[in-house]
């Protein structure tokens, strides 16, 4: 009998948390989806795996079977597709690198042409990712490195570098009271209405809404978004407001959004990720050290008010 992977890697997401919110979460897909996989696994098998409740989902004793051996069947396979991917890249001579929004800032150009200095032959094929993917493709083997913004679910499976830092700010319709003012507290932000990520990015989402200075106070979602376009136009449509990382009104501007430093949040970093196991370990290692030679002393904490009406 053949099992999707996928259906695996649902089944042993649910198992470790014991909760189809959390392990929804973790995965990045709605929760709907997960329970529809869950029971496709079941009817392949024919066994419950579960006994559902409202404490949680407790494995039966085939479903602890079934999770004792799961992991290092996903782990082989895992292997196996970064294997696969990796010797394509060799062949190519090609580094692929993943990035998220701005998390590819303006010494991206310096550490591409760094590392094309240090590994004649090779390039750097970069891949951006939306923002119902916030590893920017490591998750799933698609690129051997990323520039991401930390935090980011499933972080620890990775090795990461911070680059820098920088300022949270926000973005607001141009016409939004709050927007008179040179900088906003953060308190003064608690009942306005957020465009928010995807609720299945998880702990991503709940950095970007503030929750880590919310002290328990669950923001408001006006509208979700999956990338910089839906988010963009959501904040001029006035639907809700964001915080975003500084370099966004360079990096983004619109008219009718206007960007603002926030008081009272702390920042934001970006840094290079890389999984923990490559094939080709000493490139990513020299993209690596390029990426650490070429980040800013210091980063633009912004002067200008970030206007764009």
């Amino acid at each position: 009998m053949d099992v999707d992977t996928r259906l695996l890697r649902s089944f042993a997401a649910v198992a470790e948390e014991g909760n189809l919110t959390r392990a929804a979460q973790r995965l990045f897909v709605a929760q709907p989806s997960l329970t529809k996989q869950i029971k496709q696994l079941e009817s392949q098998l024919g066994v419950e795996l579960f006994v559902r409740s409202r404490a949680g989902m407790a494995l039966t004793e085939a479903g602890r079977v079934l999770a004792g051996q799961a992991g290092a069947l996903l782990s082989d396979w895992d292997q196996a597709v970064r294997d696969t991917r990796g010797a394509a890249s060799r062949e190519a001579r090609a580094l692929r690198v993943g990035f998220v929004a701005s998390a590819a800032n303006e010494s991206t150009q310096r550490i591409i042409a760094a590392f094309e200095r240090r590994r004649p032959g090779w390039r750097i094929a970069m891949r951006h990712t939306d923002w119902t993917d916030p590893t920017a493709g490591l998750a799933d083997g698609r690129v051997d490195a990323a520039f991401v913004r930390l935090p980011f679910p499933g972080q620890v499976a990775f090795r990461v570098e911070v680059l820098f830092t920088e300022p949270r700010w926000l973005a607001l319709r141009a016409a939004h009271p709050l927007a008179q003012l040179e900088q906003i507290p953060f308190h003064a932000l608690r009942d306005e209405p957020f465009v928010a990520a995807p609720p299945e990015t998880g702990s991503w989402r709940d950095f970007w809404v503030g929750d880590d200075q919310r002290e328990g106070h669950t923001a408001r979602v006006g509208a979700i978004a999956r990338n910089t376009d839906e988010w963009l136009t959501a904040i001029a449509n006035g639907y809700g407001v964001s915080f975003t990382p500084a370099a966004s009104a360079r990096f983004y501007p619109r008219p009718g959004v206007a960007y603002r430093p926030v008081t009272g949040i702390g920042p934001s970093r970006v840094g290079v990720a890389w999984p923990a196991a490559s094939t080709h370990d000493s490139v990513i290692q020299d993209f690596v050290r390029c990426c650490l030679d070429c980040r800013p002393e210091h980063h633009d904490q912004f002067t200008s008010r970030g206007d764009h009406e």
